[in-house]
C-alpha cells in the first residue's frame, strides 16, 4: 500500500504527483503488462531466431 504524507496547507495536486511518482516507481503497471500479454517460450526463441537472423544479414550486406 502506498502512503503518501501530506504536509499541512499542502496542494492536492503535488500530493497526487508525489502518489503517482511512488506508483510508477513500485512498477506495478508495468508487471500487470508483462503478465497480461503472456508469451509462450516457443514464440519467444522463434521471435529471438528471427531477430538473429535479420541482424546477421544486416551485419553481410553492411561488408
Amino acid at each position: 500500500m502506498i502512503v503518501v504524507p501530506i504536509k499541512e496547507g499542502e496542494n492536492i495536486e503535488k500530493a497526487l504527483k508525489k502518489f503517482k511518482r511512488k506508483f510508477e516507481k513500485t512498477g506495478v503497471v508495468k508487471e500487470l503488462r508483462r503478465r497480461q500479454a503472456f508469451e509462450k517460450p516457443s514464440i519467444t526463441n522463434r521471435k529471438l531466431r528471427i531477430h538473429a537472423a535479420y541482424v546477421q544479414k544486416l551485419h553481410q550486406i553492411e561488408d
